[in-house]
């Protein structure tokens, strides 16, 4: 196993962020004891600790990514158990952060942690000096700090910081283990406040709501210009104070700035918010209280959005902002939004600058490198791009001009930039970035880590199109890559997957179906669907159902091993891509599932005989012809999604043996292993047989849908899917169970039934509904 083989841990602090650490390390495999005070006078007096859990069930989003991994975490408390810490390996104390309760709670660890156990704190504010004052100089060289992002199991940061007492190989032992296992992009930072990620993300808060009152702008239009231009998430940053707590900025606001010194620019930038002060008074904390600086108006049973006036603390509806700098940026980006000389761009121009000269002021005081800062703004902060690469995109030159104008020094490190012509270049297959002192360095990968954008740098692509293409990975690995919108499928990508499948089959040894993408398929192109279907073109959606069923049988019988590796959301057509693989290698967080029935129709190339395949196969599962069906029609007709790859086992989307890969940066090394690994000896698989269950399969079916419809789950056009999602399910009335079908005899089921569905006018409202709301509907 790579890193430190860790087997049991224990948190120590049932709190929130202790809780969710302790859930997350349960995903991954290991044994973990939570522990927390024993409540006075307590009967249970692990009662704190088995209540997190219990909280931690009920949780949304999920901490847990099958609810079976709840079992693995042991309630304990810290006066009767700390004698069952001698048995692990890493502790992560996550309690209160005060300085006299955790060195109190050190102490009693001292003498009863194993000799090589690792002890680290979840601390975001206390600096590691001030934590190991008085402790033993052994302790010490185990003692880390690892700062998880909330909730652990879905922010991707981790924090590391050791320190001159702690050997290095102990450091890069517990990377490893935390990269491995955990899933974590490790992110080294230095001893100072706030480390990396908040000491950034804090200033950048404070900043754009400064610079909204200073500029006169209303909530709804800081977040436009605070969001999606820079590629921030769309909460901006009051929606993002809102998501985080209004009540935590008076706290995280007071720690930072009592912790750096007297000359640090963030006391320049700070100041009193009494309006925040008022809303915690009475209780708009936001999201989790009664609204923050949005807020949901139900008043006469609607739901109104208003959003908080900053000047006097009313609440209007909150429109759509009206500013000529947002319009500019739908096309022009960051740079057209600055240059668009209204109130936006004045704003984005102020506090943009601020926050990229601070963060290129401070870069070499609070981590080793410039990539780190971006790592941990991406993922702590979900920036698309961090502070330099920013800078970069703006260009150093316009931003040094920007900061002279407005009467700011120029920081030094921007000033090699410009000379240096930015912060990062391209060199063969890498990338180079700026050192602090002007000098290039290369910017290394992370052992394990392969990155299909250093492969798309380094080369070019053996084939392409406007939707997809195909790469070289070395040693006769392809990598097909879908790089649409939410990478649907359209045509073109059924096209050139047929074109790389024959090309593959003549100069390949295997193939890998991946993307960098946020989602690896959204399924197919829906709107492209509903636009041909709404013109009665029924030919051309036929000819894509039967393009789509040959493209993908191609893959599955090529005379090559095929590797999907998903992650994010796998829907519909990407999720058939997947089951027609001779493998998949899965990031923990995808999101599989065959969800045309949201939209009134069934899956089409070949969801339904792939699945039906899986579940009889599963040694676990029930046989015979009416149980893989029964379980089939409950995934597909619900239109369930796996909300991990471990529920997608459950589900019987991923297969028993089939790998999930918990750090996704590993996860295109892993697959190209497995598909190497497939390669020799491979012989394409012999085509399944059917024996579907007919009329007793229809009627269980009519069973089911009938206490759903007691229920008042179904809805009249629901009847309608059902009725053709049954007769795939079963092969129809006229089906012996007792006689074999082939692969081919279900295939054209699936595409009648979806031909059949296509036409109805239900249908193509539910379509219609989706791409406008995101959501199904229920006709």
């Amino acid at each position: 196993m790579d890193g430190l083989d860790m087997r049991k841990v224990a948190v120590l602090g049932a709190g929130v962020m202790g809780a969710q650490i302790a859930a997350h390390c349960a995903n991954a495999g290991l044994d973990v004891l939570l522990f927390d005070i024993v409540p006075e006078g307590a009967a249970d007096r692990d009662a704190v600790a088995r209540s997190a859990i219990a909280k931690l069930l009920k949780a949304d989003p999920a901490p847990f990514m099958s609810r079976r991994f709840a079992r693995r975490i042991t309630p304990c408390n810290l006066e009767d158990h700390l004698d069952r810490l001698r048995d692990c390996d890493w502790v992560v104390e996550a309690v209160i952060e005060r300085l006299d309760v955790k060195h109190g709670l050190y102490r009693r660890l001292e003498p009863v942690l194993r000799d090589d156990a690792i002890l680290s704190s979840n601390t975001s504010t206390l600096p590691r000096a001030m934590l190991v004052d008085g402790m033993g100089q052994d302790l010490r060289s185990r003692f880390l700090i690892t700062h998880f992002f909330n909730p652990p199991r879905y922010m991707r940061l981790l924090e590391v910081l050791g320190g001159t007492e702690v050997p290095g190989q102990r450091v890069e032992e517990f990377r490893s283990f935390a990269e491995t296992r955990l899933g974590k992009n490790t992110v080294m930072c230095r001893d100072t406040p706030g480390f990396i990620a908040n000491r950034i993300g804090t200033f950048w808060i404070q900043a754009a709501i400064a610079g909204a009152l200073d500029h006169g702008l209303s909530v709804v239009e800081a977040d436009a210009v605070m969001g999606r231009p820079f590629g921030f998430p769309k909460t901006g940053v009051f929606g993002l104070v809102d998501l985080v707590g209004v009540d935590l900025i008076p706290y995280v606001d007071g720690s930072l700035a009592a912790a750096l010194p007297e000359g640090d620019f963030y006391h320049r930038i700070r100041r009193d918010m009494p309006l925040v002060q008022k809303m915690i008074a009475e209780g708009y904390t936001g999201r989790k209280g009664k609204g923050g600086f949005y807020r949901l108006n139900r008043e006469h049973g609607g739901k109104v959005k208003e959003a908080i006036d900053l000047g006097t603390g009313t609440y209007s509806r909150a429109g759509k902002p009206a500013l000529a700098s947002i319009e500019a940026a739908r096309s022009g980006g960051a740079a057209a939004l600055i240059a668009a000389g209204d109130r936006g761009s004045r704003y984005a121009a102020d506090v943009m600058g601020k926050v990229l000269a601070y963060a290129a002021t401070i870069a070499f005081d609070i981590a080793d490198d410039i990539a780190s800062i971006d790592e941990a703004m991406r993922l702590g902060y979900n920036w698309k791009k961090g502070p330099f690469e920013l800078i970069d995109q703006i260009g150093a030159g316009p931003l040094s001009s920007m900061l002279r104008g407005a009467g700011l020094p120029v920081p030094p490190l921007l000033s090699k930039a410009v000379e240096a012509g930015g912060f990062y270049a391209a060199s063969g297959d890498g990338l180079l970035q700026l050192a602090a002192d002007g000098s290039r360095q290369p910017l290394k990968r992370r052992p394990g880590v392969t990155l299909l954008a250093d492969v798309k740098r380094g080369s070019k692509a053996l084939m392409k199109n406007g939707s997809a293409s195909l790469w070289d990975l070395g040693d006769g690995v392809f990598c097909f890559e879908v790089h649409t919108k939410l990478n649907t499928i359209d045509k073109d990508v059924i096209e050139l997957l047929a074109r790389s499948t024959a090309f593959t089959a003549e100069n390949g040894k295997a193939m890998v179906i991946y993307n960098e993408g946020s989602q690896f398929s959204a399924g197919a192109n829906l709107g492209l669907a509903l636009f041909v279907a709404n013109l009665g073109l029924w030919q051309p959606i036929d000819d894509l159902v039967d393009g789509g069923q040959k493209a993908v049988r191609g893959l599955k019988y090529a005379p090559f091993p095929v590797v999907s590796a998903p992650s994010g959301l796998a829907l519909g057509g990407g999720c058939e891509f997947c089951l027609a693989a001779d493998a998949i290698v899965a990031h923990a967080e995808t999101y599989i599932g065959l969800v045309e029935t949201g939209v009134g129709l069934v899956p089409a190339w070949g969801g339904c005989a792939e699945l039906l395949v899986r579940l009889a196969r599963d040694p676990a599962r029930p046989k015979g012809p009416v149980a893989p069906m029964a379980q089939a029609f409950q995934t597909i007709g619900l239109a369930r999604v796996a909300k991990s790859a471990f529920e997608a086992k459950e589900l019987g989307f991923l297969a028993p043996d089939d790998t999930v890969v918990f750090h996704r940066d590993q996860l295109l090394t892993v697959a190209r292993k497995k598909a190497l690994e497939l390669a020799e000896g491979y012989a394409a698989p012999e085509p399944p047989e059917y024996r579907l269950a007919g009329a007793a399969g229809q009627a269980a079916i009519s069973m089911a849908v009938h206490d759903l419809d007691l229920k008042g789950m179904v809805t009249p056009h629901d009847h309608a899917v059902v009725a053709q999602l049954a007769q795939v399910l079963s092969g129809g009335e006229g089906t012996d169970p007792t006689v074999p079908m082939t692969e081919a005899d279900v295939l054209a089921l699936e595409r009648a039934a979806f031909m059949h569905l296509v036409r109805e006018e239900a249908t193509l409202e539910r379509m219609e509904h989706t791409l406008a709301t995101g959501k199904p509907l229920r006709n």
